[in-house]
C-alpha cells in the first residue's frame, strides 16, 4: 500500500469572520451600540478550525476550499502558512467566503453568512482533488458549496468520509446529503425535535457507523453498533468567553482518537475536552488544544470520575 502523506483532508469551510461583540443575544434595537472590546476581522471558518485543531493535536491536515483573489483570502492563505498547514486553494469567482459573528457576554454567538459569496456552478477542479483523496487516509467534509458535489468522487477514491451537518433540523435535504453519504456524521442537537431519531435515521438510511449529536453544556448523544451512548460535557479549563468552533474542535478531537484507533466512546472523550477548551478561546483568536494538553485532560477526567476510558 502506498505511504500516504495526509491524516485529514479537509474539504471546505475557509473563510473570514468579523467579530462583533454585542451587549446580550439577542441584540435589543437600537440606533446604535457601543461595541467593547471592539469589532476585529480575522480569518477562521469551520473547515480552517478544524485543520487547526487536527494539526496542534499532531495529525497532518490538507485544506482545500475555493477563495478568492481578495482581501479574505489573502487572510486564510496566511493562517495556513503561519500555522504551517498545507493548504489548496482553487479561484472562487464569488470571492471568499465571510460571515459577521454577534457574540453575546455568555460566549453565545450568532452567525450571519454572507450567501452571495457562493456560486452554483463552484466545483472543485477534478484532478486535484483525486490527487488528495488519494493521499489521504480521511477526508473531513464541511458543507459548503461545492463540497456536496465532491462527495461522489471520495467515495470513488475509497477514502472515509466525515462531516459536520451543524444545526441540522432532521429535514433539510442539502445537509441530508452530506449525512447519508458519511461514515461518521456530526451534528448539533439544537435544532433537532429528537436528536436520538435523527442519529439512527441517518445510520439505518446512510453510510453512517458512527453518529454524534452534541448539545454544548449537556453533553453529547453518541450511536455506534445500535448503542446510544450519553457523553458527559466536559467543564472548560477557564471561563467560557466564545462558542464559535466548539463543534468543530469536537470533530477534530474525535477524529485524532479514531485514527489512533480509539474507541469511539474514548473519541468522544477527547471531543468534548478539546471542545470545551474552544470555549475558552476569545473569539479573535484562531486556536486549538495540543495533544500534550488533551491527554492530560483525559487522564484527569479519569482520576476524578474514575473512569479509566474505553478502548
Amino acid at each position: 500500500m502506498p505511504h500516504r502523506q495526509t491524516d485529514v483532508l479537509v474539504l471546505g469551510g475557509a473563510g473570514v469572520d468579523t467579530v462583533v461583540h454585542v451587549p446580550q443575544l439577542p441584540l435589543p434595537y437600537a440606533d446604535s451600540h457601543m461595541i467593547r472590546p471592539g469589532i476585529e476581522t480575522r480569518a477562521g471558518q469551520s473547515g480552517d478550525f478544524v485543520s487547526l485543531g487536527l494539526h496542534a493535536l499532531g495529525l497532518r491536515a490538507h485544506h482545500l476550499d475555493m477563495i478568492g483573489d481578495d482581501h479574505e483570502g489573502d487572510l486564510v492563505r496566511a493562517l495556513h502558512r503561519n500555522r504551517g498547514i498545507p493548504f489548496t486553494g482553487v479561484p472562487a469567482p464569488g470571492g471568499t467566503k465571510r460571515a459577521v459573528n454577534l457574540v453575546g457576554p455568555d460566549g453565545r454567538r450568532m452567525s450571519l453568512y454572507d450567501a452571495d459569496r457562493a456560486r452554483d456552478s463552484d466545483r472543485f477542479d477534478a484532478a486535484t482533488l483525486r490527487r488528495l483523496a488519494a493521499d489521504a487516509h480521511h477526508a473531513h467534509v464541511v458543507i459548503t458549496q461545492p463540497c456536496s458535489h465532491a462527495l461522489p468522487q471520495l467515495r470513488q477514491a475509497g477514502v472515509p468520509i466525515s462531516t459536520d451537518l451543524h444545526d441540522w433540523d432532521g429535514a433539510d435535504t442539502y445537509h441530508e446529503a452530506f449525512a447519508l453519504q458519511a461514515d461518521v456524521v456530526f451534528m448539533s442537537s439544537s435544532a433537532l425535535p429528537d436528536p436520538e431519531r435523527t442519529l439512527r435515521d441517518v445510520s439505518e438510511r446512510g453510510r453512517a457507523r458512527i453518529a454524534v449529536a452534541t448539545a454544548g453544556a449537556e453533553g453529547a448523544q453518541l450511536l455506534y453498533e445500535g448503542e446510544l451512548t450519553h457523553v458527559p460535557a466536559v467543564t472548560p479549563p477557564a471561563a467560557v468567553v466564545d462558542s464559535n468552533g466548539a463543534g468543530d474542535a469536537f470533530a477534530a478531537g474525535f477524529l485524532f482518537g479514531l485514527l489512533n484507533g480509539e474507541h469511539p466512546r474514548r473519541c468522544a472523550l477527547y471531543g468534548a475536552i478539546a471542545g470545551a477548551y474552544a470555549c475558552t478561546v476569545p473569539s479573535t483568536r484562531a486556536d486549538a488544544i495540543g495533544r500534550e494538553a488533551l491527554l492530560a485532560a483525559v487522564a484527569e477526567d479519569a482520576r476524578r470520575s474514575g473512569r479509566p476510558g474505553t478502548r
